[in-house]
């Protein structure tokens, strides 16, 4: 068994998380490249659409009957507010007539087998400027940065009175 001591955790961690943000600010260069049309028409098909993962087919289910609001930057967060990880998808808090999508700027690397680990900077919000890692659910080993984009409501719709009768 190896032990790692709080320093050298803590340095491989940064390490990690400067490692996940040079991958995902690369991406965000090809991808604004290819909106700009700097990318030849045979793109890499990495930067095509794939199929809906699974994660994104239980998102799907989870968002029918509801339409997404205004993106916010934070959103407020009590410690029994419920949460729900999709894997590759996106974290889902709340319940009831409005839950709140976080998608992160890196869905793919969502896994609901890791804990989300959030050092926050407000008690009673949670915002995209919060620090946040996974840890391994069951051996408690880092395992990744998470940085989150905007967080998007969507409320239930409710059936229009008139359709009916």
């Amino acid at each position: 068994m190896i032990r790692l001591t709080h320093r050298k955790r803590a340095i491989i961690g940064c390490a990690a998380a400067a490692l996940a943000i040079a991958a995902s600010s690369s991406l965000s260069a090809q991808i604004q490249a290819a909106a700009q049309g700097d990318l030849e028409a045979d793109a890499p098909e990495a930067l095509e659409a794939p199929s809906q993962t699974r994660g994104e087919q239980r998102l799907a289910r989870l968002l029918e009957g509801r339409v997404a609001g205004e993106p916010t930057q934070c959103i407020r967060s009590l410690p029994s507010q419920r949460m729900q990880t999709i894997d590759g998808a996106a974290y889902v808090y709340g319940s009831g007539n409005t839950i709140w999508v976080q998608r992160t700027l890196d869905p793919e690397q969502i896994s609901d087998t890791d804990t989300l680990v959030v050092r926050r900077y407000s008690g009673s919000q949670l915002c995209r400027s919060d620090f946040m890692t996974t840890v391994d659910r069951y051996n408690g080993f880092f395992t990744g940065a998470v940085f989150f984009g905007d967080f998007v409501p969507y409320t239930r719709v409710k059936p229009d009175a008139k359709g009916e009768g």
